[in-house]
This record gives structure tokens, C-alpha cells and sequence, in this order.
């Protein structure tokens, strides 16, 4: 089973990343995705030149992975949910659906008549899915958001990877870093709740928020801090860890940093020094008990950064694949995407873009029965409105009606 969401048929009223990547996962695992756009402007992401500085596409490509990525495998319909002419087409739809997907706000989804009661009036056992930035309930339930402040900001990760004397917070690694990973928490929340349906004959209504997936990112300070019942003291940013030397981050010769997680350190302190020629460091008693080696940690620190900061990037990469300990390369995002053992496992996919050329995509983490991964990119603005529309039997005549009246694209 390749494509387990295969027959699912999905019903998209979003923009941006975060709930529309969900929609990319479903399709990804079979499910027909139909996105609603605004039939005048589309998605709004459509319209976003550069995010987090960098450019959104390249000049003279067509392909712009801001909207690839999340809605990739979808077919688009340009309709307007403001007009009573096309609610008839909407409602048919909304019942020919399995799961409802949205991040609109409440205000927005009641004028827009597609908030819960709405939507469970036309299609009664419908999954219904919310994504929020602060969840449906409490005193923020109305507020806007996007991954920067939700996830990030306020759910302690900036203020976590922000050093002490900093004049700002650390931003996010990258756009959409948090979208997507409540797209994908989304995804998952969509399968479990389709199959609860199918075993009790119970629907579910979900809801996902940044700031919740946020928090569960960031659970590991969150709940020390409410062990403690107290803010956490800053973590240390100088790249090792007190006490064990075969964790952190170490700078190679050529400028490139290496980084250790080996959280046994005993065992792997011996293979370690042999391999780097370090023979008196890997018998010296100072270093053979975890007691003795966090006693004596800076000693043990120094040796390894004059280790590691000797040679070359590549030197160490070669030794310390030997070792059978756990490091890893810093890696830019270049090396990310040519990274062997995600193109191995297929996580990196070709997808053909609109004008017949191969692309590269990031491919969702999950894979299924050992199967590559098969990427189709995502439509053009309502691409495919006459497609879906003649699907619901609407004809020829009714099509040219409803485009004259401004209901559909």
C-alpha cells in the first residue's frame, strides 16, 4: 500500500504553508486534494516575492518552491465563497469530501460560511480540521499568526538558541520552518482521525495550533522549566557540553565545524583518541570513569578541539566515520539537499514542473512499503476549476454562467 490515502477525497480552504502543507502530505499518500482559491487572487502566497530575505524563485523559471512544496499533487479550483451563485457548488463539494481542511480565522470562516456547524450541516460526518496560531479556545483564539511569532517567539525556541548578551533574538532557520512541521503533525492527526471513523463510525473535529506544535518542539525546556517552577538558566552556546567533550560543536582547520553527540562518553573515548593519535589520552586514567572524565572535562575538551582543529573537515569526517560514535557535518542547506542518505531513501524527489522540466523537491519524511517517492507539482491558479466542475455534472452552459457572474476562475 504505496498510497494508503488513496479514495480519500480532501477539501482545502487555506493559504500560505502551514495548513496547506498538510495538504501536500495527503496528496503525497494518495488522498485527491482540492484546494479553493480566491478566484481574482489566489493564495496569497502567490503573491510573495521573497521570504526570510531570500528570493522566491529564479528568473525566468516558473517554478517557485514557496508554492510547490505545500501544494504539491493538489488541483486547484478558483472560487468565491462571498457569493451566493457558487455556494451551490461548494456544498456538493463539501459532501462529496472525507476531511475539511482550513486556517482561516473564526471571524472569517463564520462570515464565510465554512466555520464547524456549517460545514457538518452539508456533510455530517466530514473530518474537520483547523489550524490556528493559538488554538481554538482562550483569549488569542481570534489572533492571527505565522510560524515566526507562534512557534517560534512565543514558544520559547527563539529565546532557547539566543545567547545571553545577544542585541536580538535568533531567527528561525529558514521560512516555513514551523509550518511544516505542523503541516505534517496535521497529516498524521488526519489519518488517525479518518481511521477512528472507520472503526466507531465517530467523525472528529481537529485542532492543531503553532504555538502548540511549538511547544511540543520545544517540550525538553518547557518541561524542566515546570519541574523547577522557574525560568531556566540560559543555555551555554560555546558549542560543548560541561562534562562530556564528546558532545558539542567543533571547528575543523578549514573553518568547517564538526558535531559530536556521543552521550556515552566512556565508551567511545578510547576509539576516539586512537583514531585522532591521541594514544596516551585514550589509556589516561583522568578519562576512564564518566566521574573522572567530567572531573577533568576541560582537559579532555582542549584535546579534542586541538584534535579536530588540526586537521581538515574531510580528515575528520573519514576518522570519525570510523569511530561508530554519533557526530554528523555541519551542513549548509546546498549539502542538505545532496545529501546521500536522504537521496538514497528517496527524500529528495524529482518533480516536472509546468513547463516540462525536472525539478528537485523535498519529499515528506514518511515513507511507505520501501516505495520512492513520486512527486506531481502543484497546479497553476485554478488550474483545474472546469475539470472539477464537470466532475460535479455542472455543464458547459452553467460553467460560462457561473465564470460571468465572478463566482468561479
Amino acid at each position: 500500500m504505496q498510497k494508503p490515502m488513496t479514495g480519500v477525497r480532501v477539501l482545502e480552504v487555506a493559504q500560505f504553508t502551514f495548513v496547506p502543507s498538510a495538504g501536500a502530505v495527503l496528496a503525497d499518500w494518495g488522498a485527491d486534494v482540492i484546494k479553493i482559491e480566491n478566484p481574482v487572487t489566489g493564495d496569497a502566497q502567490r503573491g510573495l516575492v521573497t521570504v526570510a530575505g531570500r528570493s522566491a524563485k529564479t528568473p525566468g523559471v516558473a517554478f517557485a518552491p514557496l508554492m510547490e512544496a505545500p501544494n504539491r499533487g493538489k488541483r486547484s479550483v478558483g472560487l468565491s465563497l462571498a457569493l451566493n451563485q457558487s455556494r451551490p457548488v461548494f456544498e456538493e463539494l463539501v459532501r462529496r469530501s472525507d476531511v475539511f481542511l482550513t486556517n482561516y480565522l473564526p471571524q472569517a470562516r463564520d462570515k464565510l460560511r465554512i466555520d464547524l456547524d456549517e460545514i457538518r450541516r452539508i456533510n455530517p460526518s466530514i473530518v474537520y480540521v483547523a489550524g490556528s496560531g493559538f488554538g481554538s479556545e482562550g483569549p488569542d483564539r481570534d489572533t492571527g499568526a505565522h510560524d515566526v511569532t507562534a512557534f517560534w517567539a512565543r514558544s520559547g525556541s527563539a529565546d532557547g538558541v539566543s545567547p545571553t548578551d545577544c542585541e536580538a533574538p535568533t531567527g528561525m532557520p529558514a521560512g516555513g520552518y514551523g509550518d511544516n512541521m505542523g503541516g505534517i503533525t496535521i497529516a498524521g492527526a488526519v489519518a488517525a482521525a479518518l481511521y477512528g471513523r472507520q472503526a466507531t463510525g465517530q467523525t472528529s473535529v481537529i485542532d492543531v495550533s503553532l504555538l502548540a506544535v511549538g511547544a511540543w518542539a520545544n517540550q525538553f525546556n518547557l518541561n524542566l522549566a515546570m519541574l523547577y517552577d522557574c525560568p531556566l538558566p540560559k543555555m551555554d552556546h560555546r558549542g560543548q557540553v560541561l562534562g562530556n567533550p564528546l558532545v558539542g560543536a567543533y571547528r575543523c582547520s578549514d573553518g568547517r565545524f564538526i558535531q559530536l553527540s556521543m552521550l556515552q562518553p566512556t565508551r567511545y573515548w578510547s576509539p576516539v583518541c586512537r583514531l585522532f593519535g591521541m594514544e596516551d589520552a585514550a589509556d589516561d586514567e583522568r578519562f576512564a570513569s564518566l566521574e573522572s572524565l567530567a572531573a577533568h572535562a576541560e582537559e579532555a575538551t582542549l584535546l579534542i578541539v586541538h584534535a579536530i582543529g588540526s586537521r581538515t573537515f574531510e580528515e575528520c569526517k573519514r576518522l570519525l566515520n570510523l569511530s561508530g560514535g554519533q557526530w554528523a557535518p555541519v551542513q549548509d542547506a546546498w549539502e542538505a539537499a545532496n545529501d546521500e542518505s536522504l537521496i538514497a531513501n528517496g527524500r529528495i524527489a524529482d518533480v516536472v514542473d509546468a513547463q516540462g522540466n525536472k525539478q528537485r523537491l523535498v519529499a515528506n519524511p514518511v515513507k511507505f512499503d520501501e516505495a520512492a517517492a513520486h512527486l506531481t507539482r502543484a497546479p497553476m491558479f485554478a488550474e483545474h476549476t472546469d475539470e472539477v466542475l464537470r466532475e460535479l455534472g455542472i455543464g458547459d452552459h452553467d460553467l460560462i454562467e457561473l465564470k460571468i457572474e465572478g463566482a468561479i476562475t
